[in-house]
């Protein structure tokens, strides 16, 4: 199974000599992803899944003001045994769906790739404001979600795992 893992640099760049990345979440295609996004194509529901990651990654910046603003997430595969239920409600929580927990920790040599935001300009201004407004924007408020979907505007580039150390100079 596929699984997403949303990160910052900064817990990447942390979890890079050990290959340990500590995670509280993780996202993938659920049941609760698969009825909300309405689509049998697995390709678009990871896609989705990744999205779901991105967002998570915002919160993550959000609560790391030191951290570089862009967004990061690992992609794995796993073992479907690997994976557990969100134990809270996925199908009240938009930001929880597709939410998952990972037993154990996630290797970084498991990776299947590494994405991140572009660093130029436009991008971080973007990533900035959305990590501004994510609190917000996750009680409602529309002009905040504006700002999210801002960032969301901006696909997060792939890395493959030997290019982490060029990712975190």
């Amino acid at each position: 199974m596929r699984v997403y893992v949303p990160t910052t640099l900064a817990a990447l760049a942390q979890a890079h000599p050990d290959g340990a990345l500590e995670q509280s979440a993780a996202y993938a295609v659920t049941p609760a992803l698969r009825e909300w996004y309405v689509s049998d194509d697995l390709e678009e529901l990871e896609y989705a899944a990744l999205v779901r990651a991105a967002q998570s990654s915002l919160r993550l910046l959000a609560a790391d003001p030191a951290a570089p603003r862009r967004r990061v997430v690992v992609a794995l595969d796993v073992a479907d045994g690997a994976v557990q239920p969100f134990p809270g409600d996925e199908y009240q929580d938009q930001a929880s769906l597709g939410r998952v927990v990972l037993a154990g920790t996630v290797r970084l040599a498991k990776a299947a790739a590494v994405h991140a935001d572009a660093s130029d300009r436009e991008v971080l201004a973007d990533v900035e404001a959305a990590v501004d407004a994510i609190t917000a924007a996750d009680a409602g408020d529309e002009d905040a979600q504006f700002s999210v979907d801002g960032a969301e505007d901006h696909e997060l580039l792939w890395f493959a795992t030997q290019e982490i150390p060029g990712l975190l100079a």
